[in-house]
């Protein structure tokens, strides 16, 4: 048994790990999977305890490749039962072609400064925001759940440090727009655990009652450590990608998420339970890096241990 500690009475029961691979993961490799394995990745994910899973990016195929045919993805899922798909969403066109598709959410994405927002949509961030405000509504009626991404919220890769205010004014704004999470990411993975305790305090105090949600890069190596801040500050959301793949084409070097099953047994080591069963989850990797090469999760490379028979820890 673990010895326990003050801050294991700090730590929820369990978290939801929404899974980004299918989407984040695989926008970042430049082998090209095709529709029918980037439906085998999301089965194998589902079957190893993801309820949610970011499936599609309803972007222009000529700007993510790996993310073409996204309505066709969406569609062979049909029949996945106990899973909410994520659709990821850049504009008003991207939003109509997830409305056609069965995806349960969607997620919006505004960047945090103006050097990243214009690289990855080609517009200011207040006019991306503004799309944002007329879109939750929209996306709302039509029965969907909204996320509101802001990204590059601890650092941009182009302006440098990013100001607090300018996350929790995008935060605020999409509260009052409708949204039913927000989430932060740390795009180019420059966050420290100080740095997330500090921005989650304001944001719970700015938006109270909204559920926030975390998606940390692990360029660094500092997404676990950053997760377990977010974790004691009482988040328990997280987005998490298989193998560890990840990153922006629009981020030079941004590196890749926090693996899920590195997370995975992070987590239930600390006794707060994931759903996921860590062997389908490993497994899951394996196929995924037989297609695309070399993963970067710790937990591919690492032995078992505890051994898989024996019982898991309590808190």
């Amino acid at each position: 048994m673990l010895l326990c500690s003050h801050t294991g009475d700090m730590l929820p029961a369990s978290v939801t790990l929404v899974e980004v691979g299918p989407r984040d993961g695989l926008q970042a490799v430049d082998v090209v999977l095709g529709v029918e394995d980037r439906i085998d990745l999301i089965r194998r994910m589902a079957a190893a305890g993801a309820s949610r899973i970011e499936a599609a990016s309803f972007v222009h195929p000529r700007r993510v490749p790996q993310m073409a045919e996204a309505e066709t993805v969406v569609a062979g899922l049909e029949g996945l039962s106990g899973v909410s798909l994520i659709g990821l969403v850049l504009n008003h066109r991207g939003l109509e072609r997830a409305l056609e598709t069965a995806v349960d959410e969607v997620n919006f994405v505004v960047a945090a400064a103006e050097g990243y927002n214009h690289a990855n949509q080609g517009v200011p961030v207040a006019e991306t925001m503004r799309s944002i405000e007329s879109m939750v509504p929209e996306a709302r009626d039509a029965g969907r759940r909204v996320t509101v991404t802001i990204s590059v919220a601890f650092g941009d890769p182009y302006d440098g440090e990013v100001a607090p205010e300018a996350v929790i004014d995008l935060a605020r704004r999409s509260v009052v727009a409708g949204a039913d999470e927000i989430a932060l990411g740390d795009t180019i993975g420059v966050a420290v655990p100080t740095h997330v305790t500090a921005l989650l305090a304001l944001l719970t105090a700015a938006v109270p009652g909204t559920p926030v949600r975390c998606h940390f890069h692990d360029t660094r190596r500092a997404g676990l450590a950053n997760m377990v801040a977010a974790l004691v500050a009482g988040v328990t959301i997280f987005d998490t990608s298989v193998g560890g793949l990840g990153g922006s084409p629009f981020a030079p070097a941004a590196g890749g998420n926090i693996a899920t099953e590195d997370a995975v047994v992070l987590l239930e080591r600390m006794g707060v339970a994931t759903g996921f069963d860590l062997d389908a989850t490993l497994a899951a990797g394996r196929w995924l890096g037989s297609h695309v090469g070399h993963l970067p999760a710790a937990m591919q490379h690492a032995a078992r241990w505890p051994p898989s028979d024996t019982p898991s820890p309590d808190r």
